[in-house]
């Protein structure tokens, strides 16, 4: 029987974290878990497609859109499961045990708690506020979401949007998310460059704003800037 998880993996740029999500995959493929990683890519201008390959990755190839570039992913999958996990995102040891007695529950999504790769009260109270808004019912594309295909269709999938499409989706599976026993670390880079409260609160008025209904392109304008 063939393996039943794909994974789908959005790309920009990304061949330097990229190595690092990819061996912490190589779990699943050991255990039997993962039928195939989908590296679905905007354009990189770095070495992201030589590297997904010279893991095993099928890449493919869009425009700079996440939403759109998961939604090509997804479409392209041959697994009755997906596993979408970010480039900067290593899944923690274990993980494929959580992710396998995850598959008796075909009518649910499953996330991981969210960590950071850095220590310190920031990066804990930043974690500790993905992990309760998660439980809340709107965990994030960076902590890896797995559902089976089906349950991904009927949702609607991935919208093609720049950004809040994991929330976008995850709206749509409300009642059906569940919290699963493993850890993705993401990466803090972004936090350090930009400091721990000010990124944490333009992300927390991102969402406000999305959630009020402020149009996504205006929104993702503002979040580049």
């Amino acid at each position: 029987m063939r393996a039943p998880v794909s994974v789908i993996i959005p790309t920009l740029n990304a061949a330097e974290p990229l190595p690092a999500c990819l061996a912490a995959l190589m779990e699943g493929i050991e255990a039997g878990l993962i039928r195939e990683l989908i590296v679905s890519d905007g354009g990189s201008t770095d070495a992201t497609g030589a590297t997904a390959q010279a893991w095993g990755a099928e890449v493919l190839h869009g425009a700079p859109s996440r939403g759109g570039q998961l939604r090509r992913g997804c479409a392209a999958a041959k697994g009755d499961w997906l596993l979408v996990v970010h480039a900067d995102t290593v899944l923690s040891p274990g993980w494929s045990k959580a992710a396998l007695a995850h598959l008796s529950q075909p009518e649910k999504a499953g996330w991981g708690r969210l960590a950071f790769d850095q220590g310190g009260i920031a990066a804990a109270l930043v974690a500790g506020w993905a992990n309760l808004r998660s439980r809340l019912g709107l965990p994030y594309g960076d902590q890896a979401l797995l559902l089976s295909k089906a349950l991904y269709q009927r949702a609607g999938g991935y919208p093609d949007q720049p950004l809040m499409e994991d929330v976008r989706l995850a709206r749509a599976l409300k009642g059906q998310l569940v919290g699963l026993d493993m850890i993705a670390v993401t990466s803090a880079a972004k936090y350090r460059r930009q400091g721990w409260l000010r990124r944490g609160a333009r992300n927390l008025l991102t969402l406000l704003r999305y959630l009020a209904g402020q149009d996504v392109e205006t929104l993702a304008r503002s979040y580049r800037r």
